[in-house]
């Protein structure tokens, strides 16, 4: 009676943030002591079935689970803000780091085609983004959405790739930082860094990662004011750019426009991807948005549909500033600009670079953050991290794992590395809120009739599988079209099928994405073509990543959401358990 009572009583105290117990961490009855664990392993069949088809629903993401957090996130935001922080986190890393990597080695001149094509890819992700996020506002961004619609398990895996993502992003554009600094300092691009035996180390790239996440866990808002103050003058140097590089173009540089063929446009698009990855994090702020039915699809769609039209304007004056072959991948725009007598402009861009990589970050620290916060409440990984401040009302635990890991891998890693193994994980998330958003249209669980629901997972096996055959089918005859003839008539069946044959069942109470079925079915065709586009590397360390996953889901997770999903049979249990320990005593 008296451990009941003083049970109650703690429920009714407020507890400190900072605390290090075991049960902050694990606090499932499955890692109650030895023999629990033991025998939660004993379990993991049923279990992972039961995970396998358990859905969450939009009341629990909304109100539950937000519960875990103890503090409620401030509402702060309105779409002037999230518009801002779509310019800060997208513009930066990409343009600025992987346009001339991708000229250079891929696409050539035809650069501005990659955008586009991974611009079309982005902008109908961007929809799914859009209407989950007025529908579901909650900080778990992608991750809730798939939790609902797709289920535990297919969420844990996007939620790895989120996370990785989230780690491997902050990490690229953090050395790139130290490489644009280096410049400003008219250095070479890696003489900041510390060669040690075959690393460079980085540890400007680990301090610049530290400062970002630091302001980001003081004040959502003051974060917001420094990235409309760095994005306007981002603004400026990117107006500069266009201008001169416009002024000082040579069209004889685009010359040849396809040097390594319409695959090289291809494998560059699924690179620079990245460029365009960042307006995701906006969909996580939707707990601290003060309107999110009216601000979330202004500030995603219109920063987007800019930044689309930017990113192609800038990559095209690179390739006509500069012959493709004589472009600097570390440096690009500074090393063109002293390449036509501009040596000043090189500093400018240089600058202009620096200040739009620290948005990112600073952004990036926002958005990743609070996708580990609701990943941590619904007890994938400790719900230590899903703890909000009282007083700054942000995830401190969760901003300071995702900065420690991002730090310890931009330590390390090189930028080519991070790039392909980041696009693989930000693909594959942007194809599945495809799915799930063709899943929440057209089925309601207790309303859809069973051969509807059949229908439904046929018609989207055969969308993925006649995407996944266009893809590889590019990948080893490029110029070859019999493959086509079984492969997109398949797509374009299934995607028929899902429109004439089978009813919407939900429909959009703010705003949807247009042209259902069509345009969710094409941004899972054209992410998967992206996919297959990157080389075999990046798939080999992704296999491996989710390998890793796949076993803290086995040994971990599994167990957590499974307790955290029947809190009643862990009250049975225990009430059992005490019983007979009454009865021997």
């Amino acid at each position: 009676m008296s451990s009941m009572g003083q049970k109650a009583e703690d429920e009714f105290q407020p507890r400190s943030y900072w605390r290090w117990s075991k049960d902050d961490f694990l606090p499932e009855e499955s890692f109650r002591d030895r023999s629990s664990y033991i025998s939660a392993l004993s379990q993991i069949y049923p279990r992972f079935k039961d995970r396998l088809v358990s859905r969450s629903d939009d009341a629990n993401e909304i109100t539950e689970l937000r519960k875990q957090s103890e503090n409620d996130m401030k509402r702060c935001l309105t779409w002037w803000d999230l518009t801002w922080f779509g310019f800060g986190s997208v513009i930066g890393a990409g343009i600025f780091v992987l346009t001339g990597q991708e000229a250079h080695n891929h696409a050539g001149p035809a650069i501005v085609l990659s955008y586009v094509a991974s611009g079309i890819s982005a902008m109908l992700s961007v929809f799914c983004y859009t209407e989950f996020s007025v529908e579901i506002p909650v900080a778990g961004g992608s991750f809730a959405y798939l939790r609902i619609e797709l289920g535990d398990f297919t969420a844990f895996i996007t939620a790895g790739n989120i996370l990785l993502e989230s780690v491997i992003g902050g990490a690229a554009v953090a050395r790139a930082w130290t490489s644009y600094f280096a410049t400003l300092l008219n250095r070479q691009p890696n003489s900041l860094r510390i060669r040690k035996g075959s690393y460079l180390l980085d540890p400007i790239a680990v301090v610049v990662l530290a400062i970002a996440s630091t302001i980001a866990m003081i004040s959502t808002r003051r974060t917001s004011q420094l990235n409309w103050i760095a994005t306007a003058l981002n603004t400026l140097v990117i107006l500069f750019v266009l201008i001169a590089g416009f002024a000082h173009a040579d069209t004889s540089n685009l010359t040849p426009f396809l040097p390594y063929g319409a695959k090289g446009i291809f494998q560059a698009a699924a690179i620079v991807y990245f460029a365009y990855g960042g307006f995701d994090n906006i969909a996580t702020m939707a707990e601290e948005t003060k309107n999110p039915s009216r601000d979330i699809p202004l500030g995603l769609l219109g920063s987007m549909s800019i930044i689309t039209v930017v990113y192609c304007l800038m990559a095209l004056s690179l390739s006509m500033m500069q012959k493709y072959t004589e472009i600097d991948p570390n440096a690009a725009y500074s090393m063109a600009f002293q390449s036509v007598g501009m040596k000043w402009g090189k500093y400018l861009v240089a600058l202009g670079a620096l200040k739009g990589m620290t948005t990112v970050l600073l952004v990036g620290a926002l958005g990743q953050a609070r996708y580990t916060t609701h990943i941590a409440r619904a007890h994938m990984i400790p719900p230590w991290f899903a703890l909000v401040h009282p007083k700054t009302g942000t995830p401190i635990n969760a901003t300071l794992l995702m900065a420690i890991l991002s730090g310890l891998i931009a330590l390390f890693s090189s930028l080519d590395v991070l790039a392909s193994l980041l696009s693989v994980s930000t693909l594959f998330i942007f194809m599945m809120m495809a799915v799930a958003l063709l899943v929440r249209r057209y089925y309601v669980r207790e309303v859809t009739p069973t051969t509807n629901l059949l229908k439904l997972v046929i018609f989207i096996l055969i969308i993925i599988a006649s995407s996944m055959g266009t893809s590889a089918y590019w990948g080893l005859r490029p110029n070859g079209w019999i493959g086509y003839i079984v492969t997109i008539p398949l797509w374009l069946l299934a995607t028929i099928g899902l429109s004439v044959f089978l009813p919407q069942q939900r429909t959009p109470k703010v705003w949807g994405v247009p042209l259902v079925p069509w345009l969710p079915s094409l941004s899972i065709a054209i992410n998967i073509f992206l996919m297959g586009s990157l080389a075999p590397q990046a798939f080999i360390r992704f296999g491996i990543c989710t390998v890793a996953m796949l076993v803290y889901y086995i040994l971990v997770g599994l167990h957590a959401t499974y307790d955290m999903a029947h809190p009643q049979q862990k009250l049975d249990d225990l009430k059992v358990k005490n019983q007979d320990e009454e009865g021997k005593a």
